[in-house]
C-alpha cells in the first residue's frame, strides 16, 4: 500500500460526516479481527462500496460471487440494522439469502417486524456510483426502518 493511503492512486482526503457511512466503517471494523484495517482511512475502507457504471459492465456475472462482495452486502446491511437498533432502541437483525447465480434478499428484521427489505439482483455487481449514493442508500433503508419501528413498536418487542 502507498504512503497516500489510496487504492489505485484515487484518494481524495474527504471527511465522512454521514451517521450511516460511519455506522458502515464500525461495522467493517468490528469485523476485522486481524486488525487488517487498523491503518486505512475510513474513505480507504469504503472504496469498495463505490463501483462506477463502466466498472459494473466489466465485471463478470457468471460463477460464484465473490466472498468480498458477500461480505459487502453483510456489512451494508449490518449497518443498516444497527443504525435502525441506536434509534429506536429494538434489537435488530440482519438476513441475507443469496444464491450462487447473485440473486437473493436481505432482510432487517426486529421482532416480528420486517424493517427492510431488498431483494439482491446481479449480486456480483453490488456496488454505488459514489459515497454519497452509498450514504443515501443507506440512510433512505434506515429512515424508513425507524419509521416502520416507531409505527409498529409492539410488533417489534415480540
Amino acid at each position: 500500500m502507498s504512503g497516500n493511503n489510496s487504492v489505485n492512486g484515487t484518494a481524495t482526503n474527504t471527511e465522512i460526516t454521514s451517521p450511516f457511512l460511519k455506522s458502515l466503517v464500525q461495522q467493517i471494523r468490528a469485523q476485522d479481527s486481524y486488525g487488517f484495517y487498523r491503518s486505512w482511512s475510513d474513505e480507504l475502507i469504503l472504496k469498495p462500496f463505490v463501483v462506477t457504471k463502466q466498472k459494473k459492465r466489466e465485471i463478470s456475472v457468471e460463477g460464484e460471487v465473490d466472498p468480498a462482495t458477500i461480505s459487502r452486502i453483510n456489512a451494508f446491511f449490518r449497518a443498516v440494522a444497527a443504525s435502525i437498533e441506536k434509534e429506536t432502541g429494538l434489537i435488530s437483525n440482519v438476513v441475507v439469502d443469496l444464491g450462487h447465480e447473485g440473486f437473493g434478499w436481505a432482510l432487517v428484521f426486529s421482532g416480528r417486524l420486517l424493517l427492510a427489505v431488498k431483494t439482491l439482483r446481479d449480486a456480483h455487481r453490488y456496488g454505488f456510483d459514489s459515497l454519497e449514493k452509498l450514504a443515501e442508500e443507506g440512510e433512505n433503508f434506515v429512515k424508513k426502518g425507524v419509521d416502520l419501528a416507531n409505527h409498529f413498536p409492539e410488533v417489534g418487542n415480540i
